[in-house]
């Protein structure tokens, strides 16, 4: 696994595959991070589309999505699952926010997340409008997640734009 992000590092850019549900359509599109700056964002990494803490954790970011709006903030989701299994997952759940497809996991290891056996460690990473890393949770184990609270109290602290 490669070495993790560093509180303070600017956030290596990238683009992936991914697509948000809106009003009943999953609109595709590619997700370039450096396009995502002047607001604060919040990178998602998750190990799998559909499984019971994943569908837990993005369900509960999904339902706070005016708090993170409130606080100038985006939420990106991103698993090794490709687009299609993304918007299955999606729609089944009714969630808001775009599903991002590491299929290679390359991000994942630009992020020190990839981790053999499961292909990604439950993470979170709060980026600041200017594309720097202000917090993190990477789970050695991935049995929970860090709740709506804990990120808006956070997001909180370093702003949007």
């Amino acid at each position: 696994m490669a070495a993790s992000l560093q509180l303070g590092q600017s956030v290596p850019d990238f683009t992936l595959a991914g697509g948000v549900l809106e009003e009943g359509s999953f609109e595709r599109r590619d997700y370039t991070l450096s396009a995502a700056r002047g607001r604060a964002l919040v990178l998602a990494f998750y190990p799998g589309d559909n499984t019971a803490v994943c569908t837990r954790q993005l369900c509960s970011y999904s339902s706070g999505m005016e708090i993170f709006e409130g606080l100038d903030a985006e939420v990106w989701g991103i698993s090794p699952q490709d687009v299609d299994s993304h918007e299955a997952f999606a729609r089944g759940h009714g969630l808001r926010m775009p599903l991002l497809a590491d299929p290679d996991r390359a991000t994942a290891r630009a992020f020190g997340v990839a981790a053999p056996g499961i292909g990604v460690r439950r993470a979170v990473f709060l980026i600041d409008a200017g594309g720097v890393l202000r917090w993190k949770h990477v789970a050695l184990l991935g049995a929970t997640f860090q709740s709506l609270d804990t990120l808006a109290g956070h997001l909180s602290g370093i702003g949007g734009a």
